[in-house]
């Protein structure tokens, strides 16, 4: 059965909300808005055998991409791997002695000096965890691009944490 908007809404808004945020969109509230106004058009194409949040997460992805065309500014870059695994560097910054609000923010910085076709495959299978399928399927790319993206990905997040002084 076809979930409604309102169910779609309640449940997954805040996911929403954070996948935009995580994909540099300063005014993540109206962007959510936005998100769901294209579901409501596209619902009748979603497959409810298939899991919703990859589904949000492309349209999340198309709404974040043209809301950055359309913004004068952009979202503040911060500027600088040693191959570590992004589990280990997360999961430092949760150790460390930093706050969990400066640790998020970090993240959030680190993220937009990720590449931006590759930080959606990097917030969907790392944040998110998805199936790596289930990412490609989202945004439209082959699989093998989809875990190439997601190998670079990691490299440019390494290296921003790592500049930005978090390791």
């Amino acid at each position: 059965m076809r979930p409604t908007l309102t169910a779609i809404y309640e449940e997954h808004y805040e996911y929403v909300w954070r996948t935009l945020l995580r994909l540099g969109v300063r005014d993540a509230e109206d962007a959510a808005q936005n998100v769901f106004l294209v579901a409501h058009r596209k619902l009748s194409t979603f497959d409810p055998t298939r899991p919703i949040r990859p589904w949000l997460f492309g349209i999340a992805f198309n709404v974040a991409r043209e809301t950055r065309r359309k913004a004068s500014e952009r979202y503040e870059r911060a500027i600088g791997s040693n191959g570590d695994s992004i589990g280990d560097v997360i999961g430092d910054l949760h150790s460390s002695d930093a706050s969990r609000l400066e640790a998020a923010q970090l993240v959030h910085v680190a993220l937009a000096e990720v590449e931006e076709s590759r930080r959606a495959v990097f917030v969907l299978y790392e944040l998110d965890q998805e199936p790596m399928k289930e990412v490609a399927d989202a945004l439209g790319i082959p699989l093998n691009t989809a875990y190439s993206s997601l190998r670079r990905a990691r490299q440019e997040f390494c290296d921003a944490v790592e500049r930005l002084g978090g390791r």
